[in-house]
């Protein structure tokens, strides 16, 4: 991937899920499908200056969609959380907000699942555009 590709991509998610997503769709995305369905096509719609590729378009788009309707990245958090030793792993009830415990403070525990759905996009993305 050149460094080009690589701007491209990072510019194209952020424009994508930043710029582009209404209030609506952001609020809406993780309680009913239509929400994340519109969020994810124009979320897309940037990555089409990136590649012409249909199938990584579509690994794009619908993966954006389930990530986002279900908050996937707050299951990996948690996962990831589980590593640690048992006195630190708390409970999916404790968890189940963001994938950090309640007792993080809630203005980190947001940053820390957002910073984590944005790996997870770009990884995604990044893999799409270079593999398909």
């Amino acid at each position: 991937m050149t460094g080009t590709t690589a701007l491209g991509l990072l510019l194209a998610h952020l424009v994508g899920d930043y710029l582009i997503q209404s209030h609506w769709m952001a609020t809406e995305k993780t309680k009913r499908w239509w929400p994340a369905i519109a969020h994810a096509v124009t979320y897309g719609l940037p990555f089409l200056l990136i590649t012409q590729s249909s199938v990584a378009l579509a690994v794009i788009v619908a993966t954006h969609a389930v990530i986002d309707r279900y908050r996937l990245a707050r299951h990996v958090v948690w996962v990831k959380n589980l590593a640690a030793p048992k006195e630190f792993r708390h409970s999916w009830a404790e968890c189940s907000g963001t994938g950090y415990p309640q007792d993080t403070p809630p203005w980190m525990a947001v940053w820390l699942m957002i910073i984590a759905d944005n790996t997870i996009h770009l990884a995604i993305n990044a893999a799409a555009v270079i593999w398909l």
